[in-house]
């Protein structure tokens, strides 16, 4: 059991998760899901061409009921992503456009001071943008340290507090962060204790000729492909809870541990990178690969993870939760490409 500073904040609380589906419907019950799961995925389809990985990548972050972080350059279609899976998914989605004047209470919230007809004044909580159930945070470095911070502890609690008293934030509530990888001037890179509160940083990159085709034709005339609801708030947080119940083997368990553990320089056994590496991932780096390969199992219609699905996680999964030192910068090596080496020990 872990303590509550190694406890993943990126997941949903298990206080919230509600009941366990009994042993002998978990079966049909995670069957079921997965073709609910795999509509979802169809629907999606029709309006973001190009990325199914993706789109795999983060519906299985929000499966796992944790937070996720986007890195493309513009135009590659994060806002209608976000938008559209608020739409399919049935949860209430908002933006927030992060500058560096943006404050806390402009994300948060505010009492207001208010006169009643009786003459009373009374204080009065009007809820921020951080009150839905999806929250797309636009260029989330762009805003001020403390700005930043506030957000976080809102995606670690679940809650917030204004004036000494907390306001509960909605369920299921996930927060998608984006970061343009170009433009850095002016930003405030998020720290590395913020950055491990994001279960997955999924990386955009351009589309095939093929994908981006579709799109030129598809979003450029009169007539626009419209998504529908599949699923609910309410069948999401199933789904959810159906996750944490998915059995795992000894095999993919100690594949997590040997994965992790190797991409730390204190206990790493693979020579060849083993210097290149300046800090590793923590625990909540296993916890965040075995959630997500629980629910990318879900997503694909499988009843339980295998080793494939931590070598197809380890990037998104790891990728914000270690960096390399200056000599193996300064000779073109980046992170992927030492997660790539300790996947290929994996077998």
């Amino acid at each position: 059991m872990t303590n509550e500073k190694t406890q993943s904040a990126s997941a949903v609380p298990t206080a919230n998760l509600g009941r366990d589906t009994a042993a002998d419907d978990l079966i049909p019950a995670m069957e079921e899901a997965g073709e609910t799961l795999s509509r979802v995925r169809a629907q999606i389809g029709r309006v973001f061409f190009g990325q199914d990985e993706v789109v795999d990548q983060v519906l299985t972050v929000i499966l796992a009921g944790g937070h996720l972080l986007l890195v493309g350059v513009p135009g590659l279609g994060k806002t209608l992503l976000v938008e559209t899976l608020g739409t399919v998914l049935g949860i209430g989605a908002r933006r927030i456009q992060f500058t560096p004047d943006l404050m806390p209470a402009d994300i948060l919230g505010s009492e207001v001071l208010e006169e009643g007809d009786d003459g009373k004044r009374a204080f009065r909580f009007v809820e921020g943008p951080v009150f839905t159930q999806l929250l797309m945070a636009d260029e989330i470095n762009r805003a001020s340290p403390r700005t930043q911070s506030a957000l976080l502890q809102a995606m670690q609690e679940g809650r917030i507090s204004i004036a000494g008293h907390y306001h509960s934030l909605p369920h299921p509530f996930h927060v998608m962060a984006t970061q343009n990888p170009i433009e850095q001037e002016g930003t405030y890179p998020l720290p590395e204790a913020q950055l491990d509160r994001f279960l997955c940083q999924v990386n955009i990159t351009y589309p095939d000729v093929d994908a981006e085709r579709a799109v030129v034709l598809r979003t450029t005339g009169t007539d626009s492909a419209k998504v529908s609801e599949t699923m609910s708030a309410e069948a999401l947080e199933r789904a959810q809870r159906l996750v944490r119940q998915v059995p795992v083997g000894e095999k993919v368990v100690d594949a997590i541990l040997a994965l992790v553990r190797s991409a730390r320089p204190e206990s790493s056994d693979v020579s060849e990178i083993a210097g290149d590496i300046a800090w590793g991932p923590g625990p909540r780096a296993s916890q965040a690969l075995m959630l997500a390969a629980r629910a990318r199992s879900l997503l694909q219609g499988r009843l339980a993870p295998s080793v494939d699905d931590i070598a197809a996680l380890a990037k998104p999964v790891l990728r914000h939760r270690m960096a390399l030192t200056f000599p193996a910068r300064a000779e073109g090596r980046i992170v992927d490409d030492v997660i790539d080496t300790l996947v290929e020990r994996l077998g």
